[in-house]
């Protein structure tokens, strides 16, 4: 896979660093920036038709990177939620053949794909939750969230979401940040509440979500894509780059 990366602050250098550590990866190309390391794999990015992918954390303006893409004949991985982008651009990715991901992000990435995943062991689903952490002042009071350590437990919001779950943010300060899915089923053994959750540095929590759905990109069809729309591929391309998921079941009879 030939990578075209358009980096724009930390998120975006940590995704390259995560990026290099894959196998598979034959050249990863730095728009409008020169490479300082010395790996061979590294270049700059003069032409992104040259390469397979274009990845980009761009939040203040996605819409030029995804224009970019298309007119390349490329897929395209954009960090930003890009509201709208799946009807303006989804036809036309499809057209040509190409994937555009949108909000490969720890929101709408991580949260919603490890939702998914939970519903997908079976059983009749009562209830689904996501939460996820965002910079800001703690809340004192709302949504008990228990975020795994070093987040911990916190206070969250209503979130606006897709239609099928609740969710939930919860403003946190320092460096941290975490996403939980809260998923309640039943089956002839009774009712069980599965929690799943991960919690690392900010930085590098995003960055996983926006390398996953660059490494998992063929699970997808041509047109416009959220990362959870293939969650099991999705999720396994984060945890082979290094997510940390953790558990925990509580069943009543």
């Amino acid at each position: 896979m030939r990578i075209a990366l358009d980096q724009h602050g930390e998120v975006g250098t940590r995704t390259g660093r995560i990026l290099l550590g894959e196998p598979g990866l034959e050249a990863l190309g730095l728009v409008a920036r020169a490479p300082r390391d010395d790996d061979a794999r590294l270049e700059r990015a003069t032409e992104v038709a040259d390469y397979d992918l274009l990845v980009s954390d761009d939040t203040e303006e996605p819409v030029v990177v995804v224009r970019t893409a298309l007119a390349a004949g490329i897929d395209c991985v954009i960090f930003a939620d890009g509201q709208g982008f799946d009807e303006e651009y989804g036809p036309r990715f499809a057209s040509a053949d190409r994937t555009l991901l949108i909000g490969a992000n720890l929101a709408s990435g991580i949260a919603p794909a490890l939702a998914s995943h939970e519903t997908a062991r079976g059983g009749e689903i009562l209830e689904v939750g996501v939460a996820w952490t965002e910079p800001g002042s703690p809340l004192r009071r709302g949504e008990p969230i228990p975020f795994p350590d070093p987040v911990g437990a916190r206070w969250a919001r209503p979130s606006p979401t897709e239609p099928g779950y609740a969710a939930f943010v919860a403003p946190v300060l320092g460096p941290w940040a975490g996403a939980i899915a809260r998923v309640t089923s039943a089956s002839a053994g009774g009712v069980v509440t599965r929690i799943v959750g991960v919690a690392d540095l900010a930085a590098h929590l995003e960055a996983l979500a926006l390398a996953a759905a660059a490494l998992a990109i063929d699970a997808y069809a041509p047109g416009a894509h959220r990362p959870a729309w293939a969650a099991e591929s999705y999720l396994a391309a984060a945890l082979r780059a290094g997510l940390d998921v953790a558990a925990y079941s509580l069943e009543t009879r």
